[in-house]
């Protein structure tokens, strides 16, 4: 730079320039050849020194033109500080329009035209002559200042969790001692911190204040739940599980335990009834105990009972809210049985069985004569059946069919009928309900399934397609009476009397088990035809023609005394 101005340039010094002004602050701009240097102290020109030419116009051979010292331009723009009366003046201007640079890079032939909308863009005057001052103006830049009393531009404030240039330190991290303590010092004019003020301190104050809170209150409660949760942790693991004390309370409640219940589903249920407090304090009694033992079926259970308490009662049979039915035991004993642990009116379950059978579960092919007693005599499977005040009666029933048809499903009863000559499936049944009643031991059922195909073969000259079997008449008599007169059995005409009427009775006579329908399916091939309890209660001989039967009968009457 020169002490003309900027130096040779291709445009002129604009107010915004951070440079523009720089030179000669001191009141007044020292004119032309005697320009004064930073201080005040006179900048001498040396002899030597030859004056800088004005970039003008160019000769016809290239070479320019001496510098003519009325064409010289002091400055592009003198500055006269507003508050002592500076003035700004552009001296032959019209020689720097004409011969100069136009500020694009090109030489310009018109004079340089200020733009009006800007107000420090002055308009061309003699030498000396006064400006208008346009800093006085609400649009208008402030004045220049000299460089010692500048001070940096402001730098934007940024929120406090807006990282700074400490790596992106959080405020509240960041600290603030050194603020802190130099909150008593004054400010300035220069200083940066008279952006906020002490209200503005006090606000940080509080809000590191707050942060402090949140993080307070964000530890502890994480410190609390990792307290609660190693509690948990370490009483799930090594505590003792919740239980009741006791033999519980007045309440009393209806468990149902489906067969196949081991000790984690037989204490989910008492649980989920209130029975006991927790299913591992139950689980943890049922294995130090005899747990395994506790059968299918309903109990009665007082509420908040001590886990021990409960495997205690339910294994005391008189807690057990069941109806058992036997194999060979017929529907009326357990129509009565039903009634009592229902608390219910004798003969309830009854007629809710002759009105409802068809809603009950009964596979297709139950039912098919008309002269049936009972429709669901043989499909009450024998069995251990829930059965608690509260219950209905069709519901115990018809858990019952269900488990009858489940069993009689597991066999082609079809294609079993057909391979032993008989009718369809409910004969098969039907057999399998004489073989249970007459039958005495499990060696005798297969022998005594035999004898029943064997008088009804057609071919049967021994008995004539007779069964002649006592059950049958004691069946429709609803007795169990083996000492029947022949008198009273021959003059009985009923469907189920098989002394009088040849082959089967119209249907089962009872509820058979599982061993009696294995012999139904799978009887002997000896030949025989006859039987006789000899004891008159739990032996039972077989033989093949009358005149073994003769033989056996007699020694029955020996036993009994006849």
């Amino acid at each position: 730079m020169t002490e003309y101005g900027r130096g040779p340039g291709s445009e002129p010094w604009h107010p915004e320039d951070p440079l523009y002004g720089d030179v000669g602050w001191e009141g007044q701009q020292g004119h032309t050849g005697h320009q004064p240097a930073y201080g005040g102290q006179p900048q001498h020109q040396h002899p030597q020194q030859q004056p800088q030419q004005e970039y003008g116009d160019w000769n016809n051979d290239g070479s320019q033109p001496p510098y003519d010292q009325q064409q010289y331009q002091q400055s592009y723009e003198q500055q006269q500080y507003a508050g002592q009366g500076q003035q700004y003046g552009q001296p032959n201007q019209q020689a720097y329009n004409e011969g100069g640079w136009d500020g694009t890079g090109t030489h310009a032939h018109v004079p340089y035209a200020a733009d009006p909308g800007d107000p420090y863009g002055q308009q061309a005057a003699a030498y000396g002559a006064e400006q208008p001052d346009f800093y006085g103006t609400p649009e208008a830049y402030p004045p220049p200042e000299p460089p010692a009393r500048r001070r940096p531009e402001p730098e934007a404030e940024q929120p406090d969790w807006d990282p700074g240039p400490d790596q992106g330190e959080h405020a509240f991290f960041a600290g603030g001692g050194a603020e802190d303590e130099e909150d008593d010092e004054p400010e300035g004019r220069g200083d940066r911190r008279g952006r906020g003020g002490k209200g503005a301190k006090k606000d940080k104050k509080s809000r590191n204040g707050c942060a402090c809170l949140v993080v307070l209150l964000v530890f502890g409660g994480g410190l609390g739940g990792v307290t609660y949760f190693g509690y948990q942790f370490y009483q799930n693991r090594y505590g003792a599980a919740p239980d009741y004390a006791g033999a519980g309370n007045s309440q009393t409640v209806s468990i149902e335990i489906p067969k196949g219940a081991g000790g984690v589903e037989i204490g989910r249920r008492l649980k989920d009834a209130g029975v006991v407090k927790s299913v591992d304090a139950f689980v943890s009694a049922f294995t130090s105990s005899d747990g395994d033992k506790i059968q299918a079926g309903a109990y009665i259970l007082k509420k908040e009972m001590s886990a021990k308490s409960a495997v205690e009662m339910m294994l005391d049979p008189k807690s057990q809210a069941n109806v058992v039915v036997t194999p060979g035991q017929r529907n009326i004993s357990v129509y009565k049985l039903i009634d009592t642990k229902l608390g219910l009116t004798a003969g309830t379950t009854r007629d809710v069985a002759e009105k409802d059978f068809e809603s009950l579960g009964l596979p297709d092919w139950a039912n098919v004569g008309g002269d049936i007693k009972d429709p669901l005599e043989g499909f009450l499977f024998p069995g251990t059946y829930p059965a608690a005040k509260g219950m209905k009666p069709a519901s115990v029933l018809k858990e019952m069919v269900g488990a009858a048809d489940a069993a009689y499903g597991k066999y082609d009863l079809d294609a079993k009928a057909e391979t032993l000559k008989l009718e369809n499936p409910l004969q098969v049944i039907t057999v399998a309900s004489l073989v249970q009643a007459e039958g005495k031991t499990h060696d005798d059922f297969r022998k005594m399934a035999e004898v029943i195909y064997n008088r009804l073969k057609p071919t049967n000259t021994e008995t004539n397609q007779l069964l002649q079997f006592d059950s049958t008449f004691n069946y429709l008599k609803n007795e169990s009476n083996i000492h029947i007169s022949e008198s009273e059995i021959n003059s009985n005409q009923d469907p189920y009397n098989t002394y009088t009427q040849k082959g089967l009775p119209p249907g089962p006579i009872g509820n058979p088990g599982a061993e009696a329908l294995t012999a139904a399916l799978n009887p002997t091939n000896d030949g025989w035809v006859y039987f006789v309890a000899t004891d008159g209660e739990s032996k039972t001989e077989f033989a093949k023609t009358y005149a073994e039967f003769e033989r056996l009968k007699d020694k029955f009457n020996e036993s009994a005394g006849n």
